[in-house]
């Protein structure tokens, strides 16, 4: 019998915590639900530790890949393996609430080829909450192809993650996703790049993210200020309006996020000449974007984090993100643990 949904996931040197993952997984299997693991090359233990939960369980595969060919091409790979009707692109790192594949595969249906599973955010621990939920939703609800801007608008951040889309097999392979390797975002480009597929979004939260801990968290300026937004500008479904709510164009442009970037250690003068140097800008804005590559990290840190704390203590995220850095100062950390991280 042909499984009505494939979980895949796509995974490289994980071995750290893709048992964590595979435990809230393998608990809530069904007849119909296969779990397939797609290992780039890893070079750590993480084989040894998912081969025992396949040879444990027959509806647990595990595929090995001679070289990683990164983690777009990938998914690919493992949607291709899979031989559900459905696809739900899973994460190596985050965890299934209890009852989360029982819940996805009631919202299975003829009249659906996406599903967007709501999530939480939480520390990289899982100790303290960031966000409730990625879409703001207090009921179930469905997009139909002609609602490309309205679902970019809802869920984009939360499709920003992997982890939360539920997609047709069919409608995936017949997608161009070639385009989007190296994107970082593969998912994202099946879903926008023409009309979009009729959609469902699961309100309640069943995915607990583990915030900061994804394998490219130390390229956050490249992917936020460059790749996230040329991929968003780039769909011809969706309106600038309904692009310019989720991202500007070039962001990158925007002093107070390169002072951000600065206070949590991910832009110095290394990223201003290679990703701004040769860009065109005002005179004004190059001295700055200079200067703000070179001062004090620590400098930033305390301001940025003496900000949030005194006038934008909702942007818990941000907090976080400065207490964590490798420049946090005892500001940011007093900020962090106010705010109960």
């Amino acid at each position: 019998m042909q499984p009505r949904l494939s979980i895949c996931i796509a995974t490289l040197n994980r071995g750290a915590f893709i048992g964590e993952t595979l435990d809230t997984i393998v608990s809530q299997l069904r007849d119909d639900v296969e779990l397939l693991i797609v290992d780039g090359a890893s070079k750590d233990n993480t084989g040894e530790i998912v081969g025992k939960y396949a040879a444990a369980d027959p509806r647990v595969r595990y595929v090995r890949l001679p070289v990683n060919s990164g983690v777009d091409r990938d998914y690919d790979i493992a949607v291709s393996h899979a031989q559900g009707e459905f696809c739900w692109l899973m994460t190596d790192d985050d965890l299934l609430k209890p009852g989360a594949i029982d819940r996805v595969v009631e919202a299975l249906g003829d009249d659906v080829d996406l599903v967007v599973v709501n999530t939480e955010v939480r520390t990289v621990d899982f100790g303290g909450a960031l966000r409730d939920t990625l879409v703001a939703a207090g009921a179930d609800s469905t997009y139909a192809p002609e609602d490309a801007d309205s679902l970019l608008v809802d869920a984009a951040h939360a499709l920003s993650f992997i982890g939360c889309v539920v997609i047709r097999r069919s409608f995936w392979l017949a997608r161009d996703r070639a385009a989007y390797y190296g994107s970082l975002f593969i998912h994202v480009g099946v879903i926008f790049q023409a009309q979009t597929p009729r959609t469902r979004v699961i309100a309640a939260p069943m995915i607990t993210i583990r915030y900061g801990n994804a394998m490219w968290t130390p390229r956050g300026f490249e992917i936020w200020m460059f790749k996230w937004p040329s991929l968003v500008w780039s769909f011809d479904s969706v309106s600038s309006k309904a692009k310019a709510r989720i991202s500007a164009r070039e962001p990158w442009r925007q002093l107070r996020k390169l002072w951000l970037y600065r206070s949590i250690g991910g832009y110095a003068r290394d990223e201003y000449d290679r990703y701004l140097a040769e860009r065109p800008m005002s005179a004004f804005k190059r001295v700055v974007s200079r200067a703000i590559a070179v001062v004090p990290a620590t400098f930033a840190n305390g301001m940025s984090s003496l900000y949030c704390g005194l006038f934008a203590r909702h942007a818990r995220m941000n907090i976080y993100d400065l207490s964590r850095s490798p420049h946090a100062t005892f500001v940011s950390r007093a900020v962090a643990r106010s705010a109960g991280y």
